[in-house]
């Protein structure tokens, strides 16, 4: 019998490793469907979970009823389990190199229980030839076992977009790949039963790897040439987003806009990119370059803020600054990679005295992470207000309420663009 019909059967166990915002929406949807074991190495995340609390904050508690599934920190608990798959952080380090340590640490979990016919499926972005050439030979040592004779390994590029409603696991065409036709008509079947709109097979587990990093580091580049014509426009006196409205009348005009570009995928992945392009001898210059662009944006927003407080006849050592949203994006409480941390230390190091809200974000999790934390009460005396992430809790303030919380010949700067042609009596600046 085939491990699809036995996963469905529930004659055996699917085990996931690493259950944050990838990880636990697919371990429940399989859970929907088969027997499922939902690992991490976090207990007190799993305890979380075991009580229908999803840590990242992305699910409700209805998400977990109807599902088949056991969490667990515990080896122990995934002996008997025959399909795992892969989910855990593909961070870089301070260096912007990749950092495997989380990949390679869970490969070795699952390579101190491996066994004869499991399948293990990767969905960790990685750069093309990491599953093969990295942690392949990590669950041949642990299990002694021989890839493809004694088990399978395939690849599976996670498509979750944090705080999106619409583009979910099950409407979202997963990509699919094996180490031959068997394994990958096998994974290419476990993976249609939650994806409701069917999977793509990719020929080998290096395009299925390579088509996931691509995805990113396309929109990376895209947002890096917007942002780097934002900072021309600027020196011209053109609004941006007024330009961008006009161009995007074409049909065939690329709709993306300025902004600060952080988090765990977008800001991180390509770097995986030029890595490995580095093994080859080829220097990606025009994927690196956007990289460069994007990464300054946090320093060139607070340096253009205290040249506007200083015109305004103030002392920027004097200067108070609110800043306005801390995590990576919009309406979600993940402050990985944020780069409102950049804006933060550029007006610290000017000196400025700078205090942080967010609604979603976590204060003690931020002055760990960034050495910052937030403020419980906005005052009513800020030299310039800086909107970095538009949250929706935001999104309906008006010039009124700004004018209330900042002193004399207050400043707004808007990241976003969504209080353009609204702000009519303070100083106003956008990307």
């Amino acid at each position: 019998m085939s491990i699809y019909k036995k996963l469905i059967n529930k004659e055996t166990k699917i085990a996931v490793i690493g259950l944050g915002y990838v990880g636990l929406p697919i371990a429940l949807e399989f859970a929907k469907k088969m027997k499922v074991v939902g690992f991490d190495i976090n207990q007190k995340r799993v305890d979380m979970m075991r009580n229908n609390i999803d840590p990242s904050e992305e699910l409700t508690s209805s998400a977990f009823e109807g599902c088949d599934i056991y969490f667990s920190a515990d080896l122990n608990d995934l002996k008997d389990v025959t399909f795992f798959v892969v989910a855990v952080p593909t961070p870089i380090d301070t260096h912007n190199l990749p950092d495997l340590s989380p990949l390679l640490g869970a490969t070795k979990t699952v390579g101190k229980v491996l066994k004869k016919g499991d399948y293990i499926v990767y969905e960790s972005t990685v750069y093309p030839g990491c599953t093969e050439e990295d942690c392949i030979p990590v669950l041949e040592q642990l299990s002694g076992l021989k890839f493809k004779t004694d088990f399978k390994v395939g690849y599976s590029p996670e498509r979750i977009n944090p705080g999106d409603k619409n583009h979910t696991l099950t409407n979202v065409k997963k990509v699919v790949s094996g180490c031959c036709s068997k394994s990958l008509d096998e994974i290419a079947k476990v993976y249609e039963s939650v994806v409701t709109v069917g999977v793509h097979r990719a020929a080998t587990i290096k395009v299925a790897e390579a088509a996931k990093i691509i995805e990113n580091t396309q929109r990376d580049v895209n947002i890096a040439l917007v942002n780097e014509l934002s900072i021309i426009f600027n020196k011209m006196g053109i609004n941006t987003y007024d330009v961008l409205e006009a161009a995007g009348t074409k049909w065939n005009f690329l709709k993306f806009f300025p902004g600060l570009v952080g988090g765990h995928c977008i800001g991180v992945d390509p770097y995986y990119l030029t890595y490995k392009a580095k093994e080859f001898g080829y220097h990606a210059q025009i994927i690196s370059s956007g990289r460069f662009v994007n990464d300054s944006m946090g320093g060139y927003v607070a340096k253009q803020t205290v040249k506007k407080i200083i015109k305004s006849g103030k002392n920027i050592a004097e200067a108070k600054v609110l800043v306005m949203g801390a995590t990576f994006k919009e309406d979600v409480s993940d402050i990985r990679n944020s780069k409102v941390a950049d804006v933060v230390n550029e007006f610290i190091s000017f000196g400025a005295q700078v205090e942080v809200i967010d609604p979603h974000a976590d204060s003690v999790s931020l002055k760990h992470e960034y050495g910052f934390g937030l403020v419980k009460k906005v005052a009513n005396d800020y030299d310039a207000i800086v909107v970095a992430v538009c949250h929706k809790e935001y999104q309906n303030f008006d010039e009124k309420y700004f004018k209330s919380i900042s002193a004399g010949n207050g400043i707004l700067v808007d990241l976003k663009g969504i209080f353009r042609g609204k702000i009519n009596e303070m100083t106003y600046w956008s990307l």
